[in-house]
């Protein structure tokens, strides 16, 4: 944890800006379900800054622990070197530990999890134990078609993140990053082919959550 001897003065005010700002919402619990592609990577920044709620992205969360060695990580990095799903319990257990952080105080935006019935009723289980329960659930409905048409469109520079779009944000040259010049480069997920397979678990798993 860094000393706060160290943190510089703006920030120190901004933060505590923010806090007393965020003193006044409501508690929020939020789960947000669509299928890849959806907008809910975009529009989580978004509801999070609003109303003061932590993000917990699991596959984030995940490598996360893994890199940071804790006892959920360790279990959790042994089921991945033996190519196996990390356990459901192992995840519910990784999002009980980061609501126990002053950020996840007001509440939670969770994006890409429970995926799963048995993965919802876990996390109910869990919040019961807290004495908590989630708030709402934002499901994003669209078009398996339109879905195809964004991903299979998108092109990403890897080294800043910055993506494109060949029909609804192009790049001023085709296949170039506009800032560096740099080749850009399509994600192995984001193909027609793979697409389809991630819609077929999508409906086959998340819909009946």
């Amino acid at each position: 944890m860094a000393n706060l001897e160290d943190v510089p003065s703006v920030d120190l005010m901004t933060e505590l800006l923010r806090r007393m700002k965020c003193s006044s919402k409501p508690d929020k619990r939020l789960i947000l379900v669509g299928p890849p592609g959806s907008g809910k990577g975009t529009q989580s920044p978004m509801i999070k800054d609003e109303y003061c709620l932590c993000h917990l992205a699991t596959g984030d969360m995940l490598r996360a622990a893994v890199a940071a060695k804790t006892p959920l990580g360790v279990k959790a990095k042994e089921a991945m070197d033996k190519g196996e799903l990390v356990s459901d319990d192992l995840v519910v257990g990784i999002i009980d530990d980061a609501l126990k952080k002053p950020s996840c105080h007001k509440g939670f935006i969770l994006d890409g999890f429970p995926r799963t019935v048995v993965q919802a009723q876990k996390l109910d289980e869990m919040l019961e134990k807290h004495g908590t329960k989630v708030d709402k659930v934002l499901n994003f409905a669209i078009d398996d078609a339109v879905l195809e048409e964004r991903i299979t469109g998108r092109w990403i520079h890897p080294s800043s993140g910055r993506s494109y779009h060949t029909k609804f944000a192009p790049p001023k040259t085709p296949g170039v990053d506009d800032v560096t010049g740099e080749p850009l480069i399509q994600r192995k997920d984001d193909t027609a082919a793979v697409l389809k397979s991630r819609l077929e678990a999508f409906h086959k798993q998340t819909e009946p959550v």
